[in-house]
């Protein structure tokens, strides 16, 4: 009788594993070139919104877990004049720089068809909306 509970009992926990992961998103959607198209600023009470900005920046992921960007990756600046790197995870959805030491903390991103939302480390949200461009 122990012997059969204990065979449901691992036939019941090895059914209910699974290999989910905690996002659905491809690498392969990820890959490519990113323009900065529009950033959000909360000011405070939630109410924030994101706003169309005027920006040549790119941030550029490939295939071997590198991204660049010709702007810092670390902040919601719209400037594309200080080239950055750093690293990315599919399964943490973070980028990580270490340009970015002075933050303490990584940034996370969002990923949804061919728009890739930044979230920045700030006290209220601070986001950058990226447009895939090719």
């Amino acid at each position: 009788m122990k012997k059969e509970v204990l065979f449901f009992a691992l036939i019941g926990l090895l059914f209910s594993c699974n290999n989910d992961d905690s996002n659905n998103y491809s690498e392969t959607e990820l890959i490519g070139r990113w323009k900065l198209a529009e950033t959000l600023a909360d000011p405070g009470d939630g109410s924030g919104t994101f706003s169309t900005v005027i920006s040549e920046k790119i941030i550029q992921f490939h295939a071997d877990g590198i991204v660049t960007s010709n702007g810092t990756l670390c902040d919601l600046s719209i400037l594309s004049e200080t080239p950055s790197n750093g690293t990315y995870s599919m399964t943490e959805l973070t980028i990580s720089s270490s340009e970015c030491v002075s933050s303490g903390l990584g940034i996370s991103f969002e990923l949804s068809s061919s728009i890739l939302i930044m979230n920045y480390p700030c006290i209220e949200p601070c986001k950058a909306k990226f447009i895939k461009i090719e």
